[in-house]
């Protein structure tokens, strides 16, 4: 008898085993995705493109982050600078003085931007959240369904918003993603990723950029896109894009 009980131990160990061969960590869905779509290079190059007539710049100072927004305008120059002690801006090269509510508007304009411009890095940020949801399938593709929240703390002025992404479960790259917001009015965007390119080695995609014709949740987007109910609003292009491979390690 116990012979028999340490053969069904076995058994069930092994068993186990393989289930648990064929899970996955969220972290490491995270981890695999920005190793594929640039890993270091993020925290090292300098990067700008232009979205929408207007360039925008980011800076990799020994460690700190510099975001910068350039908006030409006939003869005047705009240039906003968010560094991590505050927002900055000059017009024409003169300093200018901007009331706090306006500076964190531009502030949180700015650092959107640039967000969307970088995913999947800034997944790893200390006020993230991150949950597996399941898999599931976008035509012959299977997904990984990752929901992603922040912290009040180190949060951001939207620490309230909630994100959906959707990584290829082959090259673990974030083909989809939704979410929903709270400013202006709130509601929710799902993005399909297109165009694909790797420049110095790091990837840029650009958005077709759909919504929903009522107010949802953000959870109801996934099938509302696959049975086409949902609106095209705008279409995201990142143009001229350059990665200074100086200063890349």
């Amino acid at each position: 008898m116990l012979r028999f009980t340490v053969i069904i131990f076995i058994f069930i160990t092994i068993g186990c085993r393989n289930r648990n061969s064929d899970t996955i960590d969220v972290q490491d869905i995270i981890d695999k995705s920005i190793e594929v779509s640039g890993g270091n290079l993020y925290s090292s190059c300098n990067i700008s493109f232009t979205l929408r007539d207007v360039r925008y710049e980011l800076e990799n100072n020994s460690g700190r982050k510099i975001l910068k927004r350039i908006i030409n305008n006939d003869s005047t120059t705009i240039l906003d600078i968010l560094k991590h002690n505050g927002f900055e801006r000059t017009i024409n090269g003169n300093p200018v003085i901007v009331a706090d509510s306006m500076a964190a508007k531009y502030s949180n304009s700015i650092n959107s931007v640039h967000y969307f411009a970088y995913l999947p890095y800034g997944l790893n940020d200390p006020a993230v959240n991150k949950k597996l949801l399941g898999e599931t399938q976008f035509g012959d593709r299977q997904y990984y369904k990752v929901e992603v929240t922040f912290d009040e703390k180190d949060g951001g002025e939207d620490f309230d918003d909630i994100y959906i992404y959707w990584f290829n479960k082959e090259t673990y790259k974030p083909d989809y993603l939704a979410y929903e917001f709270n400013v202006d009015g709130g509601g929710t965007r799902f993005r399909e990723a297109f165009n694909e390119r790797i420049i110095n080695g790091i990837r840029f995609v650009d958005y077709n950029n759909y919504k929903a014709s009522k107010n949802i949740s953000v959870y109801e987007l996934e099938a509302l896109f696959k049975t086409k109910e949902l609106d095209l609003l705008s279409t995201i292009r990142l143009e001229d894009i350059e990665v200074n491979p100086d200063n890349c390690n």
